[in-house]
């Protein structure tokens, strides 16, 4: 204000104010601070168009989020497929697993079959087909005086069982059947007669007579031995020792019962002799990840077996 400042740019010489002055004039300014004149707007703001400002358009939008949402609903099918195809499938195999009722005879016999072709009607009432190894046409009901398949119906089961027939009677077909009219396999399924399925004959799963599954009779499961072999095990887990066994140091032997099926997977496990403090438990808890080669009838059918497995406890 009073040209000190140009002078000190110019490089000329001011006087200097005494420190007093400086002192009072910071002191006034802050207790007693000078009042300007009003400030006075003179120039008028001029509208300016906001060049980052963009209008949406609807199509891009609709587009963009289309081919996005199809992308991720691709990357889910994709990742789904792929994860079915690792774990593969794990249908089980359907085993009838009735009373067993041994035939008379100095073999036991085990499984049986059935078939039918879904008609309402029950299968007719007739005698029994003949018995052969690897029977090629199933039973069915004779409607034609001279067929055309030279091969005659049969069920395989063992020669050595006596089982009750009639053959008296004219067609094939169930002995106990009220049906003596007309020519029905019954509401099975698969080939064969009766309300099974499988190419049999009667109520069961296979190619045998009666109740049970795989081949023969008898009810129940086909018996290991003979055209029969014995599944094999190709994957199995080392049980554990529960807790309270192991504080209390037992051990032993502790036998289970199961099915394998036609895939090789363990099914309906047992307990046939308990061991007791959670051995039991955890016997099948191991026995479930078993995996199997399963049981072959004459080494090219797989059939449905029972067999029991001994899961040793032992602290070493």
């Amino acid at each position: 204000m009073d040209g000190h400042e140009l002078d000190a740019f110019l490089g000329k010489a001011f006087k200097e104010r005494p420190i007093w002055v400086e002192l009072w004039e910071s002191i006034r300014d802050v207790f007693f601070p000078v009042k300007l004149p009003p400030l006075v707007l003179t120039s008028k703001p001029i509208p300016v168009p906001d060049r980052m400002a963009v209008k949406a358009n609807p199509w891009a939008i609709g587009i963009s989020s289309t081919v996005n949402i199809s992308i991720l609903l691709l990357v889910i099918w994709l990742g789904i497929h792929v994860v079915r195809q690792v774990m593969g499938p794990t249908q089980a195999t359907t085993i009838d697993v009735g009373d067993y009722n041994a035939p008379k005879s100095l073999t036991k016999a085990g499984g049986g079959g059935g078939g039918g072709d879904r008609s309402p009607v029950e299968a007719n009432k007739g005698k029994l087909p003949e018995i052969q190894k690897d029977p090629v046409t199933p039973p069915q009901p004779q409607t034609l005086d001279k067929p055309k398949l030279p091969e005659v119906a049969a069920i395989d089961v063992q020669k050595d069982i006596q089982l009750p027939n009639n053959p008296e009677m004219p067609m094939i077909g169930m002995k106990t059947s009220a049906n003596i009219q007309l020519a029905s396999a019954g509401n099975g399924s698969g080939a064969g007669m009766g309300s099974g399925s499988g190419g049999g004959l009667g109520s069961g799963n296979g190619i045998g007579y009666g109740p049970g599954s795989g081949w023969n009779t008898g009810g129940g499961l086909a018996q290991i031995g003979g055209r029969v072999s014995a599944p094999v095990v190709i994957h199995s887990v080392e049980a554990e020792f529960s807790d309270e066994a192991r504080r209390a140091k037992y051990q032993g032997v502790c036998l289970i019962s199961l099915i394998v099926d036609t895939q090789g997977n363990p099914q309906n496990i047992r307990v046939a002799r308990p061991l007791g403090m959670g051995l039991d438990e955890k016997a099948i808890e191991a026995i479930r990840q078993y995996k199997f080669k399963p049981a072959m009838m004459d080494g090219k059918t797989p059939v449905p077996v029972m067999i029991t497995i001994e899961v040793d406890f032992r602290l070493y």
